[in-house]
């Protein structure tokens, strides 16, 4: 897999694979980021690629004292599947 990259420019988490983009948006917020949206065109799926960039982006923001929202329905399951994350999670 590709390094995955952190565009703070445009808000979002990427790895290019064999030409085309997967990533995470994100809108952040004070004390974290809301994860809103995972991208991963039809000729990458099936690849892990998604949980591989949430697992990024979860240990990022676990690295950084940031609190997510899963917004992304894709995100709060994986979250739900991965206890050791849900620390993460902010409560409203």
């Amino acid at each position: 897999m590709e390094p995955i990259t952190h565009r703070e420019d445009i808000n979002r988490f990427e790895t290019i694979q064999d030409g085309y983009t997967a990533y995470i948006a994100y809108e952040p917020f004070e004390g974290g980021i809301d994860l809103t949206h995972t991208l991963v065109p039809k000729p990458l799926e099936g690849k892990g690629l998604a949980s591989a960039l949430t697992r990024h982006v979860l240990d990022y923001a676990g690295e950084n004292n940031l609190k997510v929202r899963p917004t992304c329905p894709f995100i709060k399951v994986y979250v739900e599947r991965h206890p050791q994350y849900r620390c993460l999670v902010f409560e409203s």
